[in-house]
């Protein structure tokens, strides 16, 4: 099925195009490097153009927001509409009934504006219920394994490309098999820790908590209770339940089927392969364990949170906004 949005966003990184550009400039056709990451000759010789006249610079994405746009929704009367929506808790078609609208460009601005759904709110008091949040640091932590890919020596397919020689081979070499990122992540703080191992068994998986827990612990936060899934490594282990007492801590596992429960460390695993594993190209898997804790420290230190006011999630640690270097 046709994906308009999806269709709307580029389909090459910044990154990915300095690399397009650097292949083309080592002297390679361009024809046969876009086939490689999969776009047009067009693109290809658009980005080149683009490295040409403006340098690096010219890579970075370009925001699509028109220069002026004359049919937009007068401030004052955007004004009206968010005072409906928090004062009388209406929805976009009685906002529209009032005001004389279309209850589809209340809509647009009620999205512009980031205001929540009328089912996600208290009607009586207007504030947010939906999204959840524990009160204070370790009152949850959430634990989860993420399984990636290992590495061949020389890099995998995003290193060669799709349509490689080194490709074609691995297809029909011995399977290298997995490794897996277990990661904690605190409810109230979203300050993250993760380490990579072979496997995911269950002392592999209590080794792991012990770790976090007094990693947690060097930033002056107890965990009182642990919420994972209902693998057998977690729900009937011994290992498991003897680290939980170890840090004395209580076991909570999601509702089955409904991975939603455990959705902050579903949502850094996405975070992790989009900004780490698959954000550059890596010779070894070494090397992509190497590159781990110093994203770690970003992500928790200078990378903005959207649910934390676009602040890092140290800054809820220590109760100050913190300022990006």
């Amino acid at each position: 099925m046709f994906n308009a949005r999806a269709c709307s966003k580029p389909r090459l990184t910044p990154w990915s195009r300095q690399l397009l550009v650097q292949r083309v400039l080592a002297g390679r056709p361009a024809a046969h490097v876009a086939a490689e990451m999969g776009v047009s000759r067009a693109t290809a010789y658009k980005w080149l153009a683009r490295y040409r006249a403006e340098g690096a610079a010219g890579l970075l994405d370009r925001s699509s927001r028109p220069h002026h746009s004359p049919l937009r929704t007068d401030p004052l009367l955007e004004a009206q509409i968010l005072a409906l929506r928090r004062d009388r808790r209406l929805g976009p078609a009685r906002i529209a009934a009032v005001l004389g609208l279309a209850p589809s460009t209340v809509h647009r601005v009620l999205t512009r504006h980031g205001m929540p759904r009328l089912a996600w709110l208290d009607r009586p008091t207007g504030a947010p219920i939906r999204r959840y949040e524990r009160a204070r640091p370790g009152e949850l932590i959430h634990v989860d394994v993420k399984k990636i890919g290992r590495l061949r020596p020389g890099g995998g397919w995003r290193v060669h490309g799709r349509d490689s020689l080194e490709r074609r081979r691995a297809r029909s070499a011995p399977r290298v098999g997995y490794e897996y990122v277990h990661a904690a992540i605190d409810d109230h703080t979203r300050l993250a820790y993760a380490e990579i191992h072979p496997d995911e068994r269950a002392e592999t998986c209590a080794a792991f908590l012990r770790r976090a827990a007094a990693w947690f612990a060097d930033h002056g936060i107890t965990i009182e209770r642990v919420m994972t899934d209902n693998a057998m490594a977690y729900r009937r282990s011994r290992a498991w339940r003897e680290a939980l007492d170890d840090i004395s801590a209580e076991a909570r596992f999601t509702r089955r089927y409904r991975p939603q429960t455990n959705g902050k460390a579903e949502r850094l695993n996405r975070t992790m392969i989009e900004e780490w594993a698959y954000a550059q190209v890596f010779d070894s898997g070494e090397q992509r364990a190497a590159a781990l804790p110093d994203w770690l420290h970003t992500y928790n230190h200078h990378r903005g949170h959207t649910a934390l006011g676009g602040q890092p999630p140290i800054s809820r640690v220590n109760d100050l906004p913190v300022h990006y270097t």
